[in-house]
Parts: structure tokens; C-alpha cells; sequence
């Protein structure tokens, strides 16, 4: 029984939390516990205990005897993960390219594959799709727990953006080759070309963000 309330605390949690991202909940919005438990079909206490967590991962701030209200990602958490996303992708990259198996390289080349084929037709979603694959099989590739959940949560924070973003043709091109650069650099286990790249992956895409105007991405 003890599993199963945890089970169910957890499932609240991503799914306010998707809420969160996904620009469901504004911020400042109060989140009412008695609401989410009767869309979600749950008591009080599982809702409650998510919003702690969500508090405690900086996307929620508690009131006592006032309730919950959405924090939500700013402007400057978006800047300030980007910068940091372009410090760790390198570092995982660097670890990747020494550790990356003939299975994952296979893995990673036909994602490559398949973006191309996606991007002839312009089907986005699937583009986003396979762009998150491709950052997922990197941050295996790296065999580092630690850096993998901190990449994890830092893209999922940034897929509203993102989406954004490779929806752009010229930006999903560009992607799709650095892409390709640092998988050139996984396969000859050439570490530090596979750090450059992906650093100059991520520095593109802040790039691509000054271009459009990070306050127009946040609407």
C-alpha cells in the first residue's frame, strides 16, 4: 500500500509538473489542492505532497495558510540554464566519446538517419521527437548518472522553447549538422572534438534565441 501512495504522489508530481512547463499554469497562478484532486481523481494528500516536491525543484513557492502558487521558469532561468547546458553537454559529450558502445553509435546514427528523413518532409514533431533521442542517447553514451539527471531536467524544462525553435527550418537544419559533428566525433572517440561540438551546439542555439528574442519565446 505504502508503494502504491508513492506511485500515485509521483504520477501527480509529473503531471503538474508537465502542467507547469507546458505553460498550462501561469505564473503566480494559485494551484488549489481540491481542484487537481478532483480533476486528477485523487485525495488531498498525494496533491499536497507533490506540491512540496515541486516546491523543493524551484517550479512552485508555498504560503502557509494562504497555498500553492506556480513559480514557473523565467526569463533569466532559461538564459542561465543554457549557459550551464553548454558547459555540461560538452562535458557529457567528452564521456561519451570514451565510452560510447558500437550499439550506441548505431543508435545515435540511425536517429540521424531519421531526422534527415523527417526534415525532407518538415514533419516538426517528429523532428523534436528525434531531437530529444538524440540528446538522450549521448547522455547514456556518457555512463554518468549525476550528469544525465541534470541534463534530463534541464531539457524537459526547455521543450516548450525548443519546440519553438526546430520548428524554424533553418535552425532544425543547423541542429541536425551539429548533430552530425558530434556524432562524427563519438565514432573516432575524438573526446575533445565531441566537447567543441557540442558546446557549439548549445552557443548556436542561444545564438538562434538572441535572433528571435527570448521575451518572444516566453509568450
Amino acid at each position: 500500500m505504502a508503494d502504491d501512495h508513492y506511485s500515485l504522489s509521483a504520477k501527480v508530481f509529473h503531471v503538474i509538473r508537465e502542467d507547469i512547463l507546458s505553460g498550462r499554469y501561469q505564473a503566480d497562478e494559485e494551484l488549489k489542492e481540491k481542484n487537481i484532486g478532483e480533476e486528477m481523481g485523487v485525495s488531498r494528500t498525494p496533491v499536497r505532497e507533490a506540491l512540496r516536491q515541486l516546491e523543493l525543484e524551484g517550479l512552485v513557492y508555498i504560503i502557509p495558510n494562504k497555498g500553492a502558487f506556480v513559480e514557473g521558469v523565467t526569463l533569466k532561468d532559461i538564459k542561465d540554464i543554457y549557459e550551464i547546458r553548454a558547459l555540461l553537454e560538452g562535458l557529457c559529450a567528452r564521456w561519451a566519446a570514451n565510452n560510447v558502445t558500437k550499439e550506441q553509435m548505431e543508435q545515435i546514427e540511425e536517429t540521424i538517419f531519421l531526422s534527415e528523413f523527417h526534415y525532407s518532409k518538415e514533419n516538426w514533431d517528429q523532428i523534436l521527437e528525434l531531437d530529444n533521442r538524440f540528446h538522450e542517447q549521448v547522455y547514456e553514451a556518457c555512463e554518468s548518472k549525476e550528469l544525465t539527471r541534470v541534463l534530463r531536467d534541464y531539457h524537459h524544462y526547455l521543450q516548450r522553447i525548443r519546440k519553438i525553435t526546430l520548428g524554424q527550418k533553418v535552425r532544425a537544419r543547423a541542429s541536425i549538422d551539429e548533430h552530425k559533428a558530434i556524432a562524427d566525433a563519438l565514432k573516432n572517440k575524438d573526446a575533445q572534438a565531441a566537447e567543441k561540438y557540442a558546446r557549439i551546439h548549445i552557443r548556436n542555439t542561444i545564438s538562434n534565441m538572441d535572433k528571435i528574442g527570448w521575451e518572444n519565446l516566453m509568450k
